[in-house]
């Protein structure tokens, strides 16, 4: 039996799979949990990663090995290798003002035909450029730049400081997907290429960048081979084989919207990010930084756990009876709103329940999210069906409101780890040089 690794390098953990590479049977699986907040030491997900997959049963007799990750974070490297400062991670909306100024000089129009994308303060770009602001000495020490799934890739193939690598800090090694670097904003998904002026223009300087490798283009690694990995929603589509006219809403720490498709999107409003995908075509992306934990928050306001939030809310009317929650707890990013604050309207003494409060918990961020698939329908995607992911999903009100709330079939797919999965998919067609057809988890 040949095996393959898939990991997944999330915002708050390690998930690791090891699947049969012609079957995908699983056949272990472990996790270690990353620390909270919006700037992270790579150390942690260096130890999370190494927990992970020892509790999956280590790499020994495994072919090969593919990481998924948070798409974004920013990691900056000195000459040596060592990492300068802590990453800021996707969801640090610190480098909100460096967005707008890059495109005060650049130009939406401009960004978005150049990268597919209109940056925000998620984008490593704009990350890039707020380093160069406030940190000017350790953007002036900054010799290269990766992403964490890049980072990890490097560290797990033997690469790194001298102090803990046997092979040194060889950039010449770093490695990373297209995926993963459509979401920089400095790489077009459409020519395949960085676009160095715009990240001399944010850094100041030019510096070393990842190799780009194609979808199914392996690496050596200490014993096995090493998959190109890719950003977590990339990842995703791969694990969940997406066909034509699929679109996917996951519901995790974020809220993403995305659909793979051969059509490049350039949407200057910024609404809808042109990333490019896993597998060598596009990977159009309508994300907002509230969803999960907006149930958490209400349930947890509530006193109750999730499926009793899930009764509530239906039991009560669509539309809440008038309440309205704008489910902006940590800012938003879709739309641009950085500093925006939650609110909840429309209260009067007969609509405030703790059924309408619990129903427009799940209408605001299904709400959010709404505005997505619109988006991504209006750039020429073709939509038949919506498969509802991650954390969320599961809530049994989540997908009888999103019935209500989209005028196409809701599906929800068996519950898996689709990103570790998608990564483990990738390792396989890297070992076979053929992208395997294997069953969604739990068929």
């Amino acid at each position: 039996m040949v095996r393959v690794v898939g990991v997944d390098s999330s915002t708050q953990s390690c998930k690791v799979v090891v699947r049969d590479a012609r079957t995908g049977a699983l056949l272990s699986s472990g996790r270690a949990s990353h620390p909270a907040g919006t700037e992270v030491d790579p150390q942690h997900w260096w130890t999370a990663l190494t927990e992970a997959l020892a509790a999956a049963g280590g790499l020994d007799d495994v072919a090969a090995v593919s990481i998924a990750g948070q798409q974004h974070g920013m990691v900056v490297l000195d000459e040596a290798g060592e990492v300068i400062r802590p990453a800021l991670l996707w969801n640090d909306t610190r480098s909100a003002q460096a967005a707008n100024d890059l495109i005060a000089e650049v130009g939406a129009d401009e960004f978005a035909e150049r990268t597919g994308s209109v940056p925000v303060a998620s984008f490593t770009i704009t990350k890039l450029r707020w380093l160069r602001d406030h940190e000017p000495d350790n953007a002036a020490r900054v010799a290269a730049v990766c992403l964490p799934h890049d980072w990890l890739t490097w560290r797990l193939r033997g690469y790194g400081p001298a102090a803990a690598s046997a092979l040194g800090p060889d950039f010449d090694e770093l490695v990373t997907d297209r995926s993963d670097a459509s979401g920089t904003g400095y790489f077009s998904p459409v020519t395949g290429s960085y676009d160095r002026d715009l990240l001399v223009r944010a850094l100041g300087h030019d510096v070393r960048l990842p190799r780009v490798l194609g979808p199914s283009e392996g690496v050596p690694g200490p014993g096995f081979v090493v998959g190109p990995g890719a950003g977590d929603n990339a990842a995703a589509a791969l694990g969940l084989n997406l066909a034509d006219g699929d679109v996917v809403i996951s519901l995790g720490t974020s809220g993403t919207v995305f659909a793979c498709t051969s059509q490049p999107s350039t949407d200057a409003t910024g609404i809808v990010a042109g990333f490019a995908d896993a597998t060598g075509v596009q990977l159009p992306l309508v994300c907002t930084l509230n969803a999960a934990r907006v149930l958490d928050v209400i349930a947890a306001l509530l006193g109750v756990d999730h499926d009793e939030l899930a009764r509530l809310a239906l039991q009560a009317s669509p539309g809440a009876g008038g309440l309205h929650l704008v489910p902006y707890f940590e800012g938003e990013r879709t739309p641009n709103l950085p500093d925006a604050t939650a609110t909840l309207e429309g209260l009067t003494l007969a609509s405030t329940t703790r059924e309408n409060v619990a129903r427009a918990a799940v209408e605001g961020m299904l709400g959010g999210l709404a505005a997505g698939v619109q988006a991504i329908r209006d750039n020429g995607t073709p939509m038949r069906r919506l498969l509802l992911i991650g954390g969320a999903a599961a809530n049994p009100a989540v997908p009888i409101v999103a019935e209500q709330l989209f005028d196409v079939p809701v599906v929800v797919p068996p519950a898996g780890e689709y990103v570790a999965d998608g990564a483990a998919r990738q390792a396989a067609w890297v070992l076979s040089g053929v992208r395997p057809e294997w069953k969604l988890t739990g068929e």
